[in-house]
């Protein structure tokens, strides 16, 4: 499923009245490819990620999943499709307290019908998960809470995969695993996946890069 953002702009108010983040912004991002968000801090790259992944929409522009609109959809369907079309990889963990290692990862993938033992096996295994299966969230550092939220999102083998520097709180080598896991799914379940960071060396392992300056893609 191809993801086409379309002449996006988005501005936000401040105390100084409004700021533009993103002034017409074209981005595609086929099926099965995978593409790597640069830019200075601030540019809108977070952004582009949440009105890409429906939590947030755009002024003025369009953004269209597999054919369809985002801005037709209410708000039952685009939690759908975030539920079941999106995988999303934020800064910000959002692991559930309440569950342990083991049901966070595949909670997602329960809640869009594609929960796959095997699969979270595997997962679990490639992330170095498996001594922390029975712990909960506060139990974990901040590193391995980062594995098990990459682990809960690829679980659910979603059709467009968007991280926002899902390698930051890793070491190295665990870093080359994750971002290997993603583009090895993007590869073999048809997954688009857009993938901010800061990492020239990361960034030079996806299909392609484009890089975000003064809110728009300039490259």
């Amino acid at each position: 499923m191809s993801l086409i953002m379309s002449n996006i702009h988005k501005s936000y108010a401040t105390a100084e009245g409004a700021v533009e983040i993103l002034r017409g912004v074209n981005l595609f991002v086929g099926e099965s490819e995978s593409v790597a968000l640069t830019g200075e801090s601030g540019s809108g790259k977070s952004t582009l990620l949440h009105l890409a992944g429906g939590l947030d929409h755009p002024d003025s522009g369009s953004v269209m999943m597999a054919g369809q609109a985002l801005s037709g959809f209410s708000e039952r369907e685009r939690a759908k499709y975030r539920r079941t079309k999106v995988g999303l990889v934020f800064q910000q963990f959002n692991l559930i307290p309440s569950l342990n290692v083991v049901a966070n990862m595949s909670f997602h993938a329960r809640l869009a019908d594609r929960y796959d033992p095997a699969w979270q096996q595997i997962l679990t295994e490639r992330l170095g998960l498996e001594p922390y299966l029975a712990r909960y969230p506060e139990q974990l550092s901040g590193g391995q809470q980062q594995r098990v939220a990459i682990g809960r999102t690829l679980a659910a083998r979603p059709p467009l995969i968007l991280a926002d520097e899902p390698t930051g709180n890793l070491d190295e080598a665990t870093g080359d695993a994750v971002l290997d896991l993603m583009l090895s799914l993007a590869r073999n379940a048809g997954s688009a996946l857009l993938l901010v960071t800061h990492s020239s060396r990361l960034a030079d392992r996806l299909d392609r890069k484009v890089v975000l300056r003064g809110g728009r893609i300039v490259e």
